[in-house]
Parts: structure tokens; C-alpha cells; sequence
């Protein structure tokens, strides 16, 4: 089995991107954007299952809650890394869904603990934040590391949100903690500015040199077993007009994007940032 492969939910990467071998399930993409049901995501799993490898790159940030899929092959215990503009940490449904995933690969029984880095969206904020997974913060199976410059004062206090200043210590404060241990690496390319990635939700602060830097970070210290990477752009096909429906209404209203500067932007990112990323699975 490979390393890597290219799951082509969207062609939302060019074929034959980094050479990874791909397989094409863009006959599932309209059914398992943004959300999808339960028995869907299911009969998608015994699809890929035995086929997946360590390392998954795929398409929109739409697709992010497959990563809790993805944790399904890692047997060992392990701390999954987020690098991601949005928690993700909702807990209304749908079960299956880009918003709520975290909670899902908590139940996974190989993932002691997630640590979510790059948040800058509303979801921290009141009102929203009463949807969150909050018991699993208050219990240490879930930290939130959001950027002070996109909250409030009352979120920067409850989350103790990161700057650029001092998130770099505090990464490495992560890494020390997990050294010589397993963890999985999941990046959603929206956690980057706008100027080095484009997707389908709003962008984050973190550049591609700082992405480089704390991957390489994480593999210096510890055990990387596997990871994933999607946030590209690409446009929408929904199976179901209730998904539809609830996209819409979820994703921010931002302006049409050009697919061929998109593309040629979120390569750049892409091929900056794979190889850190796989380096430590060849080394684990």
C-alpha cells in the first residue's frame, strides 16, 4: 500500500497532483458534501476502508468530517493536531457533518485527545459557543487555541486565545507534552490567509511558512502515524436539496472565485506543505 493517495471527492486538485496515486470518488462527492446521513457515510467507509493509507489529501473543507473516518485506521492511542479557522466542535445535528466531526473522532477509540490550532471564526462567541462540544473542554479531551485578534475581549479571556506574538511558544509547549508520542495531523487549508489559500469558508491567519514550521515541529518530537489535508477550493454539487439548504445557510457569503487562480494558489500551499507532513509518517 502507498504512503499517500489522492481521494477525488470534487476535483478540487488536478489529476495526478503530487503524483499520488488517486482514486476517483467524485460519483460521492455531491452525496457526502458539507453533511450527509449516517448509512451514507457508512457504505462510504466499507468503500475505502481497505484501500485508505496513512496519509489522505482531499478536496473542500465541506468533506473536513471525514478525517474522523480516517482515524479509524489508527489502532495505537493518539493525539490528534488541527490546524483549522473553524473548532468544529458543534454538537447539534446532523451527526455526520463539517461543523461537528470533533465529537465524532472522539468516539473513535484510539484519539485521547484533540488539540485544535488557527481558530478565528464566530463559532467561540456567544451565542454560538452553547453548541459547542464544551463538556469535552471542560474534561481535557479537547483544547481550543483561537487567535486573539478575531475574538472579543470576553473570548480572548475564557479561551486564552493565542497571538501572533506567542503561539509559537505555546506550540512547542504542545510538542514537549507530546513528545515521543503518536499523533495524527489534520489541516484544513481555510486556517491560512487568504493571500496563500483559497477555499470555500473564510481564511485564518496562519501562513504556509508558519504551517511548515510547526508540522516539522510536531515531527521532530513526536510519532506523526498518519494525517489528512482538504480546504481547497471547489464549486458546489449537493445531492439533496435539504443539504443544499443547509450549506447555504451555513457558509459564509463570500465573492466567486476564479478556479484556475484558485487552483494555482492552494498548489503552491500544497506542495510547500505535503511533503513536511508525509515526512513523518517515513520516519515513524
Amino acid at each position: 500500500m502507498p504512503l499517500a493517495m489522492h481521494l477525488n471527492l470534487d476535483g478540487a486538485w488536478d489529476a495526478g497532483t503530487l503524483d499520488l496515486p488517486e482514486l476517483d470518488l467524485r460519483s460521492w462527492g455531491p452525496r457526502l458534501r458539507y453533511c450527509a446521513p449516517s448509512a451514507e457515510v457508512q457504505a462510504f467507509y466499507r468503500h475505502v476502508k481497505d484501500r485508505l493509507p496513512p496519509f489522505v489529501l482531499y478536496g473542500s473543507g465541506d468533506f473536513h468530517y471525514l478525517t474522523a473516518l480516517l482515524l479509524r485506521r489508527v489502532a495505537r492511542p493518539v493525539t490528534l493536531v488541527s490546524f483549522d479557522n473553524h473548532p468544529d466542535w458543534d454538537r447539534r445535528p446532523p451527526r455526520w457533518c463539517c461543523g461537528g466531526w470533533l465529537r465524532r473522532a472522539l468516539e473513535s477509540g484510539s484519539v485521547e485527545h484533540i488539540s485544535v490550532w488557527g481558530c478565528g471564526s464566530f463559532e467561540l462567541r456567544l451565542p454560538s459557543r452553547l453548541f459547542g462540544a464544551c463538556a469535552e473542554l471542560r474534561v481535557g479531551r479537547l483544547s481550543l487555541y483561537a487567535w486573539a485578534e478575531r475574538q472579543d475581549a470576553a473570548t480572548q479571556r475564557r479561551f486564552d486565545c493565542i497571538t501572533r506574538q506567542n503561539w509559537r511558544d505555546r506550540f512547542d509547549r504542545l510538542v514537549g507534552r507530546l513528545a515521543g508520542r503518536a499523533a495524527y495531523v489534520t489541516v484544513d487549508l481555510d486556517c491560512l490567509r487568504s493571500e496563500e489559500a483559497v477555499t470555500n469558508w473564510e481564511n485564518g491567519l496562519f501562513s504556509v511558512a508558519d504551517l511548515v514550521w510547526a508540522i516539522a515541529r510536531l515531527a521532530a518530537r513526536t510519532r506523526i502515524v498518519g494525517g489528512d489535508l482538504c480546504g481547497a477550493y471547489s464549486p458546489p454539487r449537493y445531492a439533496r436539496w435539504t443539504q443544499r439548504v443547509a450549506s447555504q445557510w451555513d457558509h459564509p457569503k463570500l465573492p466567486a472565485h476564479q478556479e484556475d487562480r484558485a487552483r494555482t494558489i492552494n498548489r503552491a500551499a500544497l506542495r510547500a506543505l505535503w511533503p513536511v507532513l508525509t515526512a513523518g509518517g517515513r520516519e515513524a
